[in-house]
């Protein structure tokens, strides 16, 4: 009985010795931290490099035992004379545990981890203590909550078991669901762990860093948690968060001193700015000039616009990119989103509409029933979303991204959330043709599978070929050789570094909201006027839309902002003129007529092709009025005749869109 008097009486004498020591320790290197949190509730964030410096047994201590390392600190913090309590967070810890590492040992123990926010409940209140009164003596009892419950005193010093509860003490929690990051998986499934955020990590800015789609460093305690039964041997881990720091973040919160707005202003003012955004851009990739000019654009993107009557016009721009193997298509889809805030690359058949938009899936023990959970477009709002073999994706995926891209939004309406979510996110889209090789003489939509409907929202589509040209095929294999052979082969170093590119596009972001200057816009009307009048007498083609007007305008403003104009001059309409010419003519000439057909390059029926089904639809109405069912060879003679090309193609497409039906096999009749 002596010798555990003992042990206690020194573990109290470490315990105090502690307190003193970690007290003239906060006193030394944070109190002026201190009393400004308190004075504005807030927490105290302490370096743990710091700590360990100066108490290397507390700092142990805290890794180890957290839990006594926490009554201590508590204990110092109570006998400082603060305007109100503050609580400290540690970070800045040396090791890094993996999620999937995680093992029984960790159990109670201090680390950090840090992985990519899938899943996120809402922010609510949660009991950690209530008070009850004994109704006859009315004496008052404390009871912590345990394990997720809060229980009923068994019995009052005054031996009654009647009680009332009067208080609880509450603080605000959120959880939330984590997932590796990819990187770190090495091509296997990603582990997630749940974390448990409460009292100022859910404070409007860490809800923010909380949100899916966010990466985040977590330190914390492991807890364990029963699965199912509070009695079951099975357990759950989830990690209580004290400290969260957001590794990824928007434009917003990137940090731009006044050294880079100087350089941002100075290289604004060049005359060759956009050849070296340009050279900057996969100076590795020969060539591309103008494919690499218009994703420039894209990451500096239009101004968004929202008229009296409510019309919303997107800002941002969408771009596809359609190409032979080994054409570089996969190589600038890569490396585009490490250049962007919130950047996102996912790849054709690993792709679904709900891994793109948004899903709803059900939590009970953690998240309290259903939770949505967020896709690419959402978790890449305000940033750029590469997508891989683009034509890959089966339709329904495809369907799935009709809104984001015109709109900006998701709608879910799925078990009990009916909600809408941002996805203000410009799209980079890659395919490959068909039959591998991109054809010239074929309509796109008969070379890649992509509805006609979703290839009319992409601002500019380019077809990346691969023809053989004996001079360009030498430039091109210099290039390689020299890349491959000298690591300081100048042009294949960017002139930028991209972690200047982001802070110069934030800033333009930012600051420039460029609006049309009479010249501008006149420019691109006469433009748009002049192309159209070719086609004025009907059956003509239709050589340009509104579509690719209002493609123009985003693309202007997004040049304009390159130099920070607040203006849209008349070359930054020059520029977005050409590269709008330069898209039209490599996916909408008719090579039959020799005209740019709009229709051709936004997967509709181009104006030849119109004319043949008028042709074949004329010669069955005359068929038709001598018997009602008529043999197709006949169809084919006639149209041989007149030079028709392509019979059996239109008839498949007449017979589908319900103009005709075969009532017998080789004969069809008019519906």
């Amino acid at each position: 009985m002596v010798d555990s008097q003992k042990t206690a009486l020194l573990k109290e004498e470490k315990r105090t010795e502690y307190i003193a020591k970690f007290k003239e320790f906060l006193h030394e290197a944070y109190y002026t931290e201190m009393v400004k949190a308190g004075n504005n509730e807030e927490s105290v964030a302490v370096d743990f490099v710091v700590l360990d410096k100066s108490l290397p047994d507390m700092s142990e201590l805290l890794k180890s035992k957290p839990e006594q390392f926490f009554d201590i600190s508590d204990n110092a913090v109570s006998q400082i004379e603060l305007p109100s309590p503050v609580k400290l967070r540690f970070f800045n810890l040396p090791e890094l545990l993996n999620i999937r590492d995680i093992r029984a040992r960790h159990l109670n123990t201090f680390f950090s981890i840090e992985g990519i926010v899938r899943k996120a409940s809402e922010i609510r209140p949660e009991i950690i203590a209530a008070t009850w009164k004994c109704l006859d003596c009315e004496d008052l009892t404390t009871v912590p909550a345990k394990n997720g419950f809060v229980g009923k005193p068994f019995k009052c010093n005054c031996g009654s078991r009647n009680f009332e509860q009067v208080e609880k003490e509450m603080i605000d929690t959120r959880w939330v669901v984590i997932e590796e990051p990819f990187e770190l998986t090495e091509g296997e499934k990603p582990s997630q762990l749940t974390i448990l955020m409460k009292e100022d990590l859910v404070s409007p800015d860490g809800r923010r860093y909380s949100d899916p789609g966010n990466r985040i460093k977590v330190t914390g305690i492991l807890r364990d948690v029963p699965k199912g039964k509070s009695w079951s041997t099975k357990l759950d881990f989830f990690h209580e968060a004290n400290h969260i720091e957001p590794l990824e973040i928007g434009w917003h919160q990137l940090d731009i001193s006044e050294n880079d707005i100087k350089e941002i202003k100075k290289l604004s003012k060049r005359k060759d700015i956009y050849e070296i955004f340009v050279d900057s851009l996969a100076p590795s990739l020969y060539g591309l000039r103008e494919i690499k000019e218009s994703i420039i654009l894209q990451l500096f993107g239009g101004v968004p616009r929202t008229l009296k009557d409510g019309t919303h016009f997107r800002g941002d721009i969408h771009i596809l990119l359609i190409g032979d193997p080994s054409a570089g298509k996969s190589q600038l889809l890569k490396l585009v989103p490490e250049i962007v805030p919130r950047g996102r690359y996912v790849s054709g058949k690993g792709v679904t509409g709900a891994g793109l938009t948004a899903t709803v899936t059900k939590d009970e023990q953690f998240m309290g029933g259903w939770v949505l959970e967020a896709g690419a477009l959402v978790l890449a709002n305000k940033g750029l979303l590469s997508i891989d073999e683009f034509e890959k994706m089966s339709p329904e995926d495809q369907v799935a991204m009709h809104e984001a891209l015109e709109q900006g939004t998701i709608s879910i309406a799925k078990a009990s959330i009916v909600a809408t979510l941002p996805a203000k996110t410009s799209v980079l889209a890659g395919g490959n043709p068909k039959f591998s090789r991109f054809d010239p003489y074929v309509p796109i939509s008969k070379q890649i599978t992509i509805p006609d409907t979703l290839l009319s929202r992409f601002d500019l589509k380019f077809a990346m070929r691969d023809i053989p040209n004996q001079e360009e095929d030498r430039n091109i294999v210099d290039h390689v050789l020299s890349v491959r052979q000298d690591e300081n082969y100048e042009k294949a170093i960017p002139k930028l570094k991209p972690d200047f590119i982001r802070k110069y596009i934030a800033y333009a972001r930012d600051s420039c909201q460029p609006s049309l200057t009479p010249e501008a816009g006149k420019l691109m009307k006469n433009f748009y006027i002049r192309t159209r009048r070719k086609a004025s007498g009907g059956e003509a083609a239709i050589p340009i839309t509104l579509r690719q007007f209002e493609a123009m305008i985003r693309l202007s403003e997004a040049s304009a902002k390159i130099q920070l104009h607040d203006k849209v001059r008349k070359e930054d309409a020059q520029r977005a003129i050409k590269l709008v010419k330069f898209s039209l003519r490599q996916l909408g000439l008719d090579p039959e007529t020799g005209e740019i057909d709009v229709d051709r390059s936004e997967g509709l029926t181009s104006s030849s092709e119109r004319g043949r089904i008028k042709a074949i639809l004329d010669i069955i109405n005359e068929m038709s009025e001598k018997k009602k069912e008529i043999p197709i060879q006949d169809i084919r003679d006639a149209a041989k005749k007149e030079n028709i090309g392509d019979v059996d193609e239109i008839l498949d497409k007449l017979r589908r869109e319900g103009m005709l039906f075969e009532p017998t096999p080789g004969f069809i009749q008019k519906v």
